[in-house]
């Protein structure tokens, strides 16, 4: 009978039997399923289960988060029900399944615009600051900028428009072209390549179309047809659309050319014939149909029930971002800042954000008592008002269900105010607090009065429903402590899961404690690079602390080395990309290498060591690509958490600095 046997049972009944399961995997951390019938599944009884961490629903998967134990809980689980696992891919794959048409586009979407954000927000941060310093007459009686007064800050402004141009005039068309080539799997460099023929410079500006003539416009003249000579810049549409007529193009002769001859003639045809369709065709379908939808939502936030289309898109939006629903908005965005020169539905998507982290802010205040809530609620809050909203929705607001609720409600009276005073932003920004450097300068007055609005309700409403709501034990008051933990170890006691204490062991405990002046304990870094909180890693789960606390690297080294002496106790020779890790003390690791980097299958990894190896600090165990993680789309930062806190004291963390591998102190065990 195996450790989790019994577990096993209960989570087969209760995700609804094993007629239910389609296919079911695991991660390093995650049994992956894809259910039949996803409403059978009981989450609240799963998550009661003394194995389970957690649970979320992603992508048509059903995922239950276990730890460091994931291998020797699938293994039981696949006995007990009677089934064999399936790879990931297989899971992804059957996944689909559970998506309707419109989930399944929208998946479609995420993956297409998730490699842009970081370009996309960079760029929406310049032309902030550009805005700040060119557009804000704060001098002379309110009649000059700083860039009027100064020729180094209008230098500084003239040449951060390089970087601004580059992203939304150029970046977006070449990015999408480059990002669909990716996922389709086809030549990523003919994507980005069919990418810059839609904005070439032979072509006029697609900001220019609109003041040109028709009878001015270039044209390519074949004797008996002509032809516009239009470029696409910061179009999303036409892009998408080129680029999926090239990847399908590519497909189809890679099925149909010889082999020997497939290196010249696929590129060639699938190119040349993609890029006349571009120009020809799609591109002046795709520029009418992205101006169709601009205008169809331009028209909800201006027209006459302006203020209802923002009540119930500030309402809904933080639901849309629990279904993934909520990437459409990219796109959306960028074409209204290409039809409109700006956007003011991203305006009411910061303020989401920041109602989410308002909510949370007023649970920080009901558990001041309650310690282990404050460990997530603080950095999820931060992290929230910074844009970055898993850890505050997955963590907090939906485990109580009503904090997100009241930020739902705060959401909606910032967006109406958002509208009904025509807020609009240049670009796509920092969904949070500093997502008012993106807003027009005359529009960051009544932003400001948004965001107050989604700071004060939100954490008004989650107060006063919190008095009622939250049980003693969830704000953490002595009594309510007390009484959970009796309440714990009378249930204990009685199912013969613990023993009762016994004197000599109480001493035991009493007398650890380092007062005899030895140096205390520590763990060195895993990587050299920035060492940062588990907070600011941004994944829904590592920084909401469900796996444990713990620290994060951004690595400028490729191989993970062991923060102490250990047991390498678990190794996922499928992905190689995590380990599991036990210290002397008992204490367990689990270190982690990038985000979703599960999905890369193992290429790009190496594992150093076997499974049961003792290795000394320093000793070299994760040998991984950071290029293949860059071109992967996925972030390299490397996660170690302490999924097992048992040891001789707890763990203080030191974040901020540069760290060397096998040298740095990046923890210390406090007796």
């Amino acid at each position: 009978m195996g450790k989790y046997t019994e577990d096993s049972r209960q989570l087969l009944e209760l995700v609804g039997g094993r007629e239910n399961i389609a296919a079911v995997s695991h991660c390093m951390t995650r049994m992956r399923f894809v259910l039949n019938d996803p409403k059978k599944a009981d989450v609240e009884k799963i998550e009661a289960l003394k194995a389970v961490k957690g649970s979320f629903t992603q992508a048509g998967q059903f995922q239950v988060i276990i730890g460091n134990d994931v291998s020797l809980f699938y293994n039981d689980f696949t006995a007990a029900a009677g089934i064999e696992g399936v790879s990931k891919d297989a899971v992804k794959q059957a996944a689909k399944k559970n998506q309707n048409p419109l989930q399944r586009a929208i998946a479609v979407l995420a993956e297409i615009f998730a490699p842009l954000i970081p370009a996309i927000i960079t760029g929406g941060l310049i032309l902030g600051f550009r805005n700040c310093i060119d557009s804000l007459y704060l001098f002379e009686n309110g009649t000059k900028t700083l860039c009027d007064l100064s020729q180094f800050w209008a230098g500084v402004d003239s040449f951060l428009w390089l970087i601004g141009e580059a992203v939304f005039h150029v970046g977006i068309p070449v990015g999408i072209c480059w990002s669909v080539a990716k996922k389709m799997g086809t030549t990523e460099m003919l994507g980005i390549v069919m990418g810059l023929t839609l904005v070439s410079s032979q072509l006029l500006n697609a900001y220019s179309v609109a003041g040109t003539a028709a009878a001015e416009i270039p044209k390519w003249d074949f004797g008996f047809f002509q032809i516009n000579m239009i470029g696409y810049q910061a179009q999303v549409i036409p892009a998408m659309l080129a680029a999926f007529t090239l990847a399908y193009l590519e497909r189809f002769f890679k099925k149909i050319v010889p082999q020997a001859i497939s290196m010249i003639v696929v590129p060639f045809l699938s190119l040349l014939l993609a890029v006349m369709a571009a120009h020809w065709v799609l591109g002046p379908i795709g520029w009418k149909i992205g101006s169709a939808i601009s205008s169809v939502v331009y028209a909800g936030i201006t027209g006459s029930f302006k203020v209802v289309f923002a009540a119930i898109f500030g309402f809904a939006y933080a639901p849309l971002v629990i279904t993934g629903l909520h990437h459409m908005s990219n796109a959306i965005d960028l074409q209204l800042c290409a039809d409109y020169g700006g956007t003011m539905l991203w305006p009411m998507i910061a303020l989401s954000n920041i109602a989410q982290g308002s909510a949370v802010l007023a649970m920080i205040r009901l558990q001041k008592k309650n310690t282990r809530a404050q460990e997530v609620n603080v950095p999820a809050c931060i992290s929230c008002y910074l844009g970055v909203t898993e850890p505050a929705i997955f963590g907090v607001n939906l485990k109580y269900t009503f904090p997100f609720i009241c930020g739902m409600i705060g959401s909606a009276a910032a967006a109406v105010i958002s509208v009904a005073t025509g807020t609009t932003a240049n670009a796509v920004g920092v969904g949070g607090l500093p997502g008012i450097l993106s807003i027009q300068v005359a529009s960051m007055p009544t932003f400001a009065i948004a965001m107050a609005a989604a700071i004060v309700i939100p954490f008004i409403l989650t107060m006063l429903a919190g008095q009622k709501k939250l049980s003693a034990a969830d704000r953490g008051t002595e009594e309510g402590l007390a009484a959970e933990e009796d309440k714990k170890d009378r249930a204990e006691l009685q199912s013969g899961e613990k023993e009762p204490k016994k004197g000599a062991e109480v001493c035991k405990n009493a007398d650890s404690g380092n007062g005899n002046g030895k140096e205390k304990e520590h763990l060195v870094a895993y990587l050299s690079g920035k060492v940062i909180p588990i907070e600011e890693v941004g994944d829904g789960v590592f920084s909401a602390k469900i796996l444990g606390d713990g620290i994060a690297i951004e690595p400028e080294s490729d191989t993970v080395v062991a923060p102490a002496r250990v047991t390498v106790a678990v190794l996922m020779q499928e992905s190689r990309h995590a380990v599991g890790l036990v210290m002397e003390d008992g204490r367990e690791l689990l270190i982690h290498v990038g985000l979703d980097t599960v999905q890369m299958n193992g290429d790009g990894f190496e594992y150093l060591v076997n499974q049961g190896d003792v290795v000394e600090a320093g000793t070299p165990l994760i040998r991984f690509d950071r290029d293949k993680i860059q071109k992967a789309g996925k972030r390299a930062v490397t996660i170690m958490a302490v999924t097992d806190g048992t040891g001789r004291g707890a763990l203080s963390y030191r974040t901020g600095m540069d760290a060397q591998a096998g040298e740095t102190v990046v923890a210390e065990i406090e007796e």
